[in-house]
């Protein structure tokens, strides 16, 4: 009976699937019952989705036989989460969608591949099996190029999907290699064969075979373009000629798709140091570029698509660190916030309005940053040691507080800036000590709720590790730092060199610039894609 419910969590996903198989013309003739139709089977998905998440809970993981060759459902404890996740936020995306698109004459196409690139999605999330992953992958890609080609006759749109189609099509080459691969080397397609497969060369003990080397190092590259990581990011930042609920979907559940890559295969990336020190290298100078040039943009959407890139090189970060937990529960929160952000980035000005700083402004002094710094990173290391953590045991979770804390630096520098009293100091310091201590307990809670389903955090596995937490924590140290010299820099105000260096950040140091010229150069957008 068991499998036979979890079966019809497909119908949802499918449903959806399915109504891209509706003309465009009646599609637009009934946009809105269209849309309304799309609205209720994502509530009907959602809904699904919660029971799966308390079967889960309640019975354990659970996955089905192959119905035919290539399809079939797994049901873990990460599933659950995931799906739960994505169609909550995709309900909300859809339901927007709604108003935000009447009156347009092709409101019904946009729902059409709204709920097909939705539908992938979930798909994708449920795969039992390599094959059914792949189909998911690349029809999740192929329903958002169409997505950022909405307004087909508009360049930038052109030029942002042509570079999304470029480093998706290198992504499903380099995941269809690593399947190939896996299947030589575990001998299954299905996740049961691959798990058991990892897992026992992992308690083995033996030497990771060179092929399962290489079929990581090919899933990492997936997952870092998959996810808008340097330097294959700049199509992110130019998908703003899209409808903001393309935005919105995209930055709160499909970017996430690199992310569940690497926990789906967390076993098998596991087995190879090589390809988690990269994704580690890759996604921790990403989150720094990503968060230093998001500091000089003015523009609320461009600002956000920086964030996200940095958030996701967060992500990839923790997960070469092997923090697998921290990630996912990294994944939950910027999901739910940045779907909140992009839907609600009209409103920006009325919302900074009705904001209050207890602060009169002014630049903070850097003196005072410092110490600032200092007492956050001491009380980070103190947080976790207080719940029982130990840095060398979980390099990724401390190094993640850590740099997430930094948040708190201007925070308790303004404590001491700004009439600096016994009481005020206290009080300050006392709430970002609850605030490490909420961090600690959330990664305690989530690393409990997936345990047996992710591995545990690796250990500090050698010098090259230990170098990359280092220098991410400096690095972000540095920028909490020099964060009011940008500020003054936009301002047109303090040394020449910062004003210099702002220009140029400010313009993502023209990676991006040069990789449109490239795709402009072998690729024109002279001609516009048909609807």
């Amino acid at each position: 009976m068991i499998t036979n419910l979890l079966w019809l969590v497909l119908a949802g996903p499918l449903a959806l699937i399915a109504l891209v198989l509706v003309p465009n013309a009646r599609a637009n003739a009934g946009a809105r019952r269209f849309a309304d139709l799309a609205r209720n089977i994502a509530l009907a998905t959602m809904g699904s989705a919660l029971m799966v998440l308390c079967l889960v809970l309640t019975k354990g993981a659970a996955h089905t036989p192959a119905l035919v060759p290539g399809l079939g459902l797994w049901l873990d404890t990460l599933s659950a989460v995931m799906f739960l996740l994505v169609s909550f936020v995709g309900t909300i995306v859809v339901n927007y969608s709604r108003n935000y698109m009447d009156g347009d004459a092709d409101h019904g196409r946009f729902t059409r591949l709204l709920a097909l690139t939705l539908g992938s999605v979930l798909t994708l999330i449920i795969s039992g099996n390599l094959v059914q992953f792949i189909a998911a992958w690349v029809a999740t890609s192929m329903g958002l190029n169409q997505l950022l080609l909405f307004y087909c006759d508009r360049p930038a749109a052109i030029l942002a999907a042509r570079k999304k189609f470029i480093a998706s099509r290198i992504g499903d080459l380099s995941i269809a290699l690593a399947v190939g691969i896996l299947w030589q080397v575990f001998g299954g397609l299905d996740y049961a064969t691959l798990f058991n497969g990892a897992r026992g060369l992992a308690a083995a003990g033996v030497a990771t075979p060179a092929s399962v080397h290489l079929a990581a190092g090919l899933l990492v590259l997936a997952a870092l373009l998959k996810s808008a990581q340097f330097p294959m990011h700049g199509w992110l930042i130019e998908v703003m000629e899209t409808p903001t609920p393309v935005s919105a979907l995209l930055h709160a559940g499909i970017i996430n798709a690199g992310g569940f890559l690497l926990l789906r295969f967390a076993d098998v990336l596991g087995l190879s140091v090589p390809a988690m020190d990269a994704l580690a290298l890759v996604g921790g100078f990403t989150a720094l570029f990503g968060s230093v040039v998001m500091l000089t943009q003015s523009a609320v959407k461009v600002s956000l698509a920086w964030s996200t890139i940095a958030q996701m090189g967060f992500m990839m970060l923790q997960c070469g660190l092997g923090a697998w937990s921290a990630a996912l529960l990294h994944i939950l929160a910027h999901s739910l916030y940045k779907a909140h952000a992009f839907l609600s980035s009209g409103s920006v000005i009325d919302i900074a309005r009705a904001s209050w700083s207890p602060s009169p402004g002014g630049q903070l002094h850097p003196a005072r940053l410092t110490i600032a710094v200092g007492v956050v990173l001491a009380g980070t290391l103190a947080a976790g040691l207080a719940l029982g953590l130990h840095p060398t045991a979980e390099p990724g979770v401390f190094a993640l507080g850590a740099i997430m804390l930094l948040g708190l630096t201007h925070f308790i520098s303004q404590a001491i800036d700004e009439r600096p009293t016994g009481f005020v100091i206290v009080r300050t310091i006392g709430m970002a000590a609850l605030v490490a201590v909420a961090y600690f307990a959330l990664q305690a809670a989530m690393a409990a709720l997936m345990a047996g389903t992710l591995p545990p955090p690796q250990t500090l596995r050698g010098g090259l590790m230990l170098a990359i937490i280092v220098l991410v924590i400096g690095g972000f140290a540095l920028l909490t730092i020099m964060q009011s010299t940008f500020t003054s820099a936009r301002a047109g105000s303090g040394p020449a060199w910062a004003r210099a260096l702002y220009v140029h950040v400010s313009n993502g140091l023209y990676v991006n610039t040069i990789a449109n010229r490239l795709v402009l150069k072998f690729w024109p957008t002279g001609m516009t894609s048909g609807r």
